[in-house]
C-alpha cells in the first residue's frame, strides 16, 4: 500500500556532511510521525531522530547539534541533514512514517529499504 524511498546516501570524509531523503508513496490519507534509526555494522539499530506529525523533534544524543530532520507534508518526505559527519556515523540508516490511510483509523508503520552512510577518517 505504501512505500518509502530513501536516497542521500554514500561515502563521505569526516567532517562532511550529507541530506537523507525518504518519500512515502501509495494510498495514504496523512503522515503522522516520520524519523530515522541507523544500524552501525555489528551493532544494533537505534534511534537517530523523531519527528511528529506537528512538528516536534527528538535526537538521540549522537546526532544533537550535528543532525536535523525536517519534512516536508506537501511531498510526503522526511529530511535527514547530518553535518560534522564521524567514522562512528557509519551505518545504514532507515526512515520510518506513521500513515493513515483513511480519518479516524490507527497508523500503520511503514519503513524504507535503508541507505547506506561511510564516513571515512
Amino acid at each position: 500500500q505504501v512505500q518509502l524511498v530513501e536516497s542521500g546516501g554514500g561515502l563521505v570524509q569526516a567532517g562532511g556532511s550529507l541530506r537523507l531523503s525518504c518519500a512515502a508513496s501509495g494510498s495514504i490519507f496523512s503522515i503522522g510521525a516520520m524519523g530515522w534509526y541507523r544500524q552501525p555494522p555489528g551493532d544494533e539499530r537505534e534511534l537517530v531522530a523523531h519527528i511528529t506529525g506537528g512538528g516536534s523533534t527528538n535526537y538521540a544524543d549522537s546526532g544533537k547539534g550535528r543532525f536535523t530532520i525536517s519534512r516536508d507534508n506537501a511531498k510526503n518526505t522526511v529530511y535527514l541533514q547530518m553535518n560534522s559527519l564521524r567514522p562512528e556515523d557509519t551505518a545504514v540508516y532507515y526512515c520510518y512514517a506513521g500513515v493513515y490511510d483513511k480519518i479516524g483509523g490507527p497508523p500503520a508503520p511503514y519503513w524504507g529499504q535503508g541507505t547506506q552512510v561511510t564516513v571515512s577518517s
